[in-house]
Order: structure tokens, then C-alpha cells, then sequence
């Protein structure tokens, strides 16, 4: 008699390969994807993520963080060191560098966004 063995995939593990299809299709659908990264949790996760939907080629697209001007000098760090890590390519939007120059205008209510 020959026993019988089941696998089953847990939750997790079901929306992580989601998630690495997800990017895939993205990389072979889109001209120009990039990557957004703030130093937060969630873009933490999904920069792990593109590491491992290509691995072991790297990812095959930017990172970029739109710097607001009021980051912690720790996740700044943080950023520049998986960046060097992973070898990726790094844009860096700064608004500070955006209102300076004109590009941005900011309302006499200390709001940018425009309604």
C-alpha cells in the first residue's frame, strides 16, 4: 500500500507567488516601470518582493523616492544601502528641489496638491 501525501500551499505563500506573477507581467507588459520607495514597510516588502520575482537576475527596474524633505536621516540610510546591496538604479525626486526651483507651488495654506 502506498501512502498517500498532500501539499497544500498556505494563504501567504498563495499571495506572494500572486504578487511575483503581478510583477512579472508588469516588467514584460510596461515600457518604463519603476519601483516606488518611500523607506516604509510596505515599500520595503514590495522591494523584497521584485528581488525575488527575478531572481537570480536583478531587478529590471528603478527604485524611485520622492523625498519630501522630511525623512528620517536612519531610513534615507536604509534606502541608499539596499540600493548599493541590490544594485539597482536609484531616482530621487525632491520636492524641497521642486518648490525652490518653481516646479511645485506651494498655496499661502501650506498645501501642493491642487483640488
Amino acid at each position: 500500500m502506498i501512502a498517500s501525501t498532500t501539499y497544500q500551499v498556505s494563504h501567504l505563500d498563495e499571495l506572494e507567488a500572486e504578487s511575483l506573477f503581478i510583477m512579472r507581467e508588469v516588467v514584460a507588459e510596461l515600457e518604463r516601470p519603476v519601483l516606488l520607495f518611500s523607506g516604509g514597510k510596505d515599500s520595503i516588502v514590495m522591494l523584497r518582493l521584485a528581488q525575488k520575482a527575478f531572481a537570480p537576475a536583478g531587478v529590471p527596474f528603478p527604485v524611485m523616492h520622492v523625498d519630501t524633505g522630511h525623512n528620517f536621516p536612519e531610513v534615507l540610510e536604509y534606502r541608499d544601502q539596499r540600493v548599493a546591496e541590490m544594485g539597482l538604479h536609484l531616482v530621487v525626486a525632491s520636492v524641497p528641489e521642486a518648490l525652490a526651483s518653481g516646479l511645485v507651488h506651494e498655496s499661502p495654506d501650506g498645501m501642493r496638491n491642487r483640488i
